[in-house]
């Protein structure tokens, strides 16, 4: 899997050029006119490429808030995120769309697996939906659940499979269009120890392997201390960094 950058000239670039994620003072307020909540309050975060960052914090802490903001999912309030070096501010919708779907992969706790398609279906549909031909994306998708170790179960639907099954299917599909970054929302979270212990370890290795860059929301310190890096959140800011 190689691991390409693209920027674009039409938006502001970021200075750093070894730094896959920079976010400047970022703040995300939620007001439904009657209570205003101040989610994210000032974060500076940076994420170099090839690094695996977990981010960890009492419930309510603005984790996913964060995730969200970073990977373009949710408008920041003020403040800058760049990706690659482009502003997400600078993008349109639709550019925002495209790119996520191009350079970005996703995991999440609950799979969002389509139940009435197989394990191949399900991995080769971004590449459908962005209008990859049909035989190229069942080539890639099967080379994506090999990666993950799936490779004799491609036909069977979710509800044949294992939860640890499950996820490295979702995993496939977030590597299917060899993203540059994988935004993991507590990956792990509905699985046993050891299941989990089996998917920390794959991650692991495909940032070893592939160079991925992932930044992990997460509960559970055995997936924090498999990270490079651990960023603490309190009351929507970052309370420092360890190991």
């Amino acid at each position: 899997m190689t691991i390409a950058t693209t920027t674009d000239s039409r938006h502001e670039q970021a200075p750093a050029a070894t730094s896959i994620v920079v976010a400047r003072d970022v703040v995300k307020t939620y007001d439904t006119g009657k209570v205003r909540i101040e989610a994210l309050r000032g974060v500076d975060l940076t994420v170099e490429r090839g690094e695996m960052v977990g981010i960890m914090g009492p419930s309510g802490c603005g984790k996913t808030t964060l995730l969200n903001c970073l990977s373009g999912l949710d408008e920041v309030s003020s403040g800058e995120v760049f990706i690659e070096g482009v502003a997400l501010n600078t993008m349109s919708d639709h550019e925002r769309t495209d790119y996520r779907a191009r350079r970005m992969g996703f995991i999440f706790q609950f799979y969002n697996l389509l139940p009435d398609l197989s394990a191949i279906e399900n991995v080769e549909l971004p590449l459908l939906v962005s209008g990859e031909k049909a035989r190229n994306a069942r080539a890639r998708a099967l080379d994506a659940l090999d990666l993950v170790g799936l490779k004799g179960r491609v036909s069977q639907q979710p509800g044949e499979l294992s939860g640890g099954e499950r996820q490295r299917v979702t995993i496939a599909r977030a590597l299917v269009n060899e993203p540059a970054i994988v935004w993991g929302d507590e990956p792990t979270g509905d699985l046993d120890s050891e299941t989990a212990g089996s998917i920390t370890e794959l991650m692991r290795r495909l940032n070893r392997e592939a160079g991925l860059t992932f930044v992990v929301v997460t509960h559970a310190i055995e997936v924090g201390r498999a990270m490079d890096r651990i960023v603490h959140m309190r009351d929507g800011m970052i309370d420092g960094a360890a190991r």
